[in-house]
């Protein structure tokens, strides 16, 4: 009987190729949207997780501004309540910390000899290569006596290097001028890639001192980034800086705290919830067309079958079974669609590619859950919209079927 089903199934697909393939393509085009949707979804996750996850290790970040306040949060570096004596009080005071680093940043314009560019100046501590996974291309990181001394050197990441003096150039020993005052350049960091104000590459770093002293004129810092030791312990070291600051805020309730922690794990998490619904969003809105693609196969199963009907009493007069009429329109259903599965996943695979190819800051990451989902929503579609043309097929009475016109 399977035998025969299959034979009947592709004889019956083959005598109206233009309807079948025109069917099929209505499911190839809803599995490639959803396979495409999802791949894309899933290589923007992971790329936003490399990119939080390279900022630095196990890394807490320290804010000025209460978040528990009814008033809009006062935003990174706005508010004035961090100062160095509290990273150096966490950098003693708690035992599983490896690295903290306080900054203060503030864009400006810089300038050397036929260049200028304006980019984000963090006057910070040597602890920061630590604590943001920065490592150096050329030459030294500024040291503790540079810091304690205010000395006037920088260090350039590589896009900032290479907007001020070229691509490649070696700049240590040059000298370059940030808001009228004179800085020499003792190294150069390593690219780490990224976009947007917070590029590692696209940045100046200088003592915090000279920060403070030379650009920004006050005592406050604009966060501080602290490194535990390690990711069990990152949970603890939250709680403790939290109850350090707020006795040396002098802070008895912490709903009233002038700062707010933020870890890494929480980033990660919160954008990557972001990015899971617009995932979800986005393949939901390309599996309608799936939708669509079934209401193809049932309007044409239930052509097939008013087509058929005369060759359907036929069967039953001699004697053919119920099921097995009822098995095979849905043999022809199902079979539309696996087809349509197949051709939508090769089709899937190649957009996917195509949207990495073309569009560097997308990576498409094609899943093996995503071509499995989408080829089981698929045979799903075949066997819901092929039940009921299949079930009225089988429902004939072969007297009436026999004397159709």
């Amino acid at each position: 009987m399977i035998t025969d089903l299959l034979k009947e199934t592709f004889w019956s697909l083959s005598g109206n190729k233009v309807r079948s393939g025109l069917t099929i393509l209505g499911i190839v085009i809803g599995i490639a949207s959803v396979i495409t949707m999802v791949s894309i979804g899933q290589g923007a996750k992971n790329s936003i997780e490399s990119n939080i996850e390279s900022i630095g290790s196990n890394l807490i970040i320290v804010m000025p501004g209460s978040s528990h306040s009814s008033n809009v949060n006062q935003g990174r570096g706005s508010a004035q309540t961090l100062t160095i004596e509290d990273a150096d009080a966490i950098k003693a005071s708690i035992k599983s910390v490896k690295a903290v680093a306080p900054e203060v940043s503030k864009r400006y314009q810089i300038t050397t000899k036929g260049n200028n560019t304006n980019t984000q100046i963090i006057g910070t501590v040597s602890d920061y290569l630590i604590a943001r996974n920065i490592a150096m291309d050329n030459g030294s990181f500024f040291s503790d006596m540079q810091i304690k001394s205010s000395a006037k050197v920088a260090v350039l990441g590589s896009t900032a290097r290479d907007d001020l003096f070229g691509a490649g150039v070696n700049p240590i020993g040059q000298t370059i001028r940030i808001n009228k005052i004179d800085f020499k350049v003792v190294g150069v960091t390593k690219a780490k890639g990224g976009s947007g104000f917070s590029n590692p590459d696209d940045s100046v770093y200088v003592p915090i001192s000279s920060a403070m002293h030379f650009l920004s004129g006050d005592d406050y810092v604009s966060d501080i980034s602290v490194a535990a030791v390690d990711q069990s312990s990152m949970a603890d070291v939250q709680e403790q800086i939290n109850q350090l600051l707020l006795n040396r805020h002098k802070i008895s309730d912490a709903g009233l705290a002038d700062f707010n922690i933020m870890n890494q794990n929480d980033i990660i998490s919160a954008a990557t919830s972001v990015t899971g619904t617009f995932t979800i969003l986005l393949s939901s809105i390309a599996g309608i067309s799936l939708l669509v693609g079934g209401i193809g196969i049932m309007n044409m199963m239930l052509t097939t079958v008013t087509e058929r009907t005369r060759e359907i009493g036929l069967r039953k007069a001699v004697g053919v079974k119920r099921i097995y009429i009822n098995l095979q329109f849905l043999a022809e259903a199902v079979a539309l669609t696996f087809l349509g599965g197949a051709f939508g996943v090769i089709l899937g695979w190649i957009a996917s590619h195509a949207v990495s190819y073309f569009v560097s800051s997308l990576s498409a990451e094609i899943s093996l859950s995503a071509v499995l989902l989408a080829f089981g929503v698929s045979a799903s579609v075949g066997i819901i919209f092929g039940f009921y043309p299949a079930r009225k097929a089988a429902a004939m009475s072969p007297i009436e079927a026999l004397r159709y016109e």
